[in-house]
């Protein structure tokens, strides 16, 4: 074997067969570089993407399921309340967008880790240089991205279907309700963390879904003891933004510290609840089992 003139190992007929080290011999320009947050959220964004495009069915589906309970709440309560149901036809759609974007960002944390389960792609979460954890985070932040942008077509067709117009400041609505549901997705994670643990729990999951209505409706924000529960803070908000086109920087201080004080609160404890059941299941060996 000879060397030929571009610095490349020949094999005798002069076809490079292997370049060489670089001059300085720390091999740094064919090593490969570490991936990043970067990467792993952007992976992770064009999964939640993929899997849209693939399955479009069953994102028309949810939308449909959403839109048909919204028109038996709608049509059957006019029949039945008249104008009482009109005068306050703004908090019920208002309520029900939330309802929707609070039950997908929940459900999709746990569905999601129930079908890696059942799926036997668990364990390669765990395996990854970023842990199972932030995998996890960041999923979960995909999910709600993608809940948003479902919820959104929600609310035009709620809007639609009653006639009713409200005051959409995108920052505002986009920042309080993102915040609101930064809480649900701390207990979409610890209910995650329970799922790993001891598999079978759904029924339960579901039963906390239904809270979430009783949680919208709470008159947080004249009843100020109800602002540590995830959604009634913020949905007192969300009801003032989008009704009485009540902007981000019109809000009191207090209420701003106290949504940003309650989603940081729960995220944390959901969070560190979902590391410390994964890291019992991985002790307990279990965490692949179903």
């Amino acid at each position: 074997m000879t060397a030929d003139p571009a610095g490349a190992v020949g094999n005798g007929a002069g076809t490079p067969a292997a370049t060489t080290v670089p001059e300085d011999g720390d091999g740094a320009a064919d090593d490969p570089r570490p991936a990043t947050y970067w990467h792993l959220a952007r992976a992770v964004l064009y999964r939640e993407y993929l899997l849209f495009v693939r399955y479009p069915a069953n994102a028309v589906g949810g939308v449909v399921v959403s839109l048909f309970f919204f028109g038996v709440l709608f049509f059957g309560g006019r029949l039945l309340a008249g104008r009482a149901l009109t005068d306050s036809i703004e908090g019920i759609v208002v309520g029900y967008f939330l309802w929707t974007l609070s039950v997908g960002a929940y459900s999709s944390v746990t569905n999601d880790i129930g079908s890696e389960v059942q799926w036997g792609t668990l364990e390669r979460h765990v395996t990854t240089p970023f842990g199972f954890a932030p995998v996890a985070l960041l999923k979960g932040v995909a999910k709600v991205v993608r809940t948003f942008l479902i919820s959104t077509v929600i609310l035009a067709a709620m809007l639609a279907i009653t006639g009713t117009t409200l005051s959409l400041n995108v920052g505002t609505v986009v920042v309080v309700a993102t915040l609101t549901v930064a809480s649900v997705l701390g207990l979409g994670f610890a209910a995650g963390g329970v799922a790993v643990l001891y598999k079978q729990i759904g029924n339960w999951l579901n039963l906390l879904q239904f809270g979430f209505v009783i949680l919208v409706s709470a008159p947080a924000l004249d009843a100020p003891w109800l602002s540590a529960f995830p959604l009634a803070h913020g949905s007192g908000m969300l009801q003032r933004a989008m009704v009485d086109g009540t902007r981000l920087w019109e809000f009191p201080l207090a209420d701003l510290a106290v949504l940003v004080a309650v989603a940081a609160v729960y995220m944390a404890v959901g969070y560190g609840v979902f590391q410390a059941a994964t890291r019992r299941a991985r002790r307990l060996g279990v965490l692949g089992d179903y």
